[in-house]
């Protein structure tokens, strides 16, 4: 059983805060940009497992631990970080498998494209302060944890996946419209500089 006064109010915020521009977000924007929606998928699959396990993660206690101790966190943040990096400066340059060629297919593989997301999501320490600091709140210790951890975290990944399908739509939308002659190295360098400050922010934030 679950509250459902308290699943009320948790809905409208996790939206909000799933809506508002973060690095999975911004991440989505790029890759809708630059591998279109479909192939984004593959992104937003790993990136709601990480978001899964860091909320699971911050119920159960081991996100105070991480938070107490950054060094957990560090080689992931800094090897994502670098790896974003790196493909933003391919892209900036017109190079590399995620750069916006219209004669060409993007042959990126899904399981790089996985990778991202899921590195993303598990890596950045904003996310897991952000699990510990609002879960807790909108579990009632009066009714079972399973069931409201379930239906928690279904909020949330419903939340997350209907936001990245906004901004990977709107990125792809924009790359149609800006995509044609000498306005696709532009797009090449919109999205390079876009993955790169993704990965800029996961290392330094």
């Amino acid at each position: 059983m679950a509250d459902y006064a308290l699943l009320a109010v948790f809905i409208p915020t996790f939206f909000f805060v799933s809506i508002t521009p973060g690095m999975c977000m911004t991440l989505a924007l790029v890759l809708g940009m630059s591998v279109g929606v479909r192939r984004t998928l593959w992104m937003m699959v790993g990136e709601l497992i990480g978001v899964a396990t860091v909320a699971i993660a911050a119920v159960v206690g081991v996100a105070s631990v991480m938070l107490k101790y950054p060094d957990v966190f560090n080689v992931f943040k800094y090897v994502g970080g670098a790896y974003l990096i790196y493909l933003g400066s391919q892209m900036w340059l017109s190079k590399g498998k995620m750069a916006i060629d219209t004669n060409a297919d993007t042959d990126v593989s899904r399981a790089a494209l996985f990778t991202q997301g899921l590195l993303t999501a598990i890596s950045n320490p904003k996310g897991w302060g952000f699990m510990v600091a609002l879960l807790p709140p909108f579990i009632n210790t009066e009714y079972d944890m399973a069931p409201q951890m379930v239906m928690l975290i279904s909020i949330i990944l419903v939340s997350e996946f209907i936001c990245m399908m906004i901004y990977a739509t709107g990125g792809k939308a924009l790359s149609t419209f800006l995509s044609k002659g000498s306005n696709v190295r532009m797009m090449n360098k919109i999205s390079g500089t876009l993955m790169a400050a993704v990965g800029v922010w996961l290392a330094l934030g």
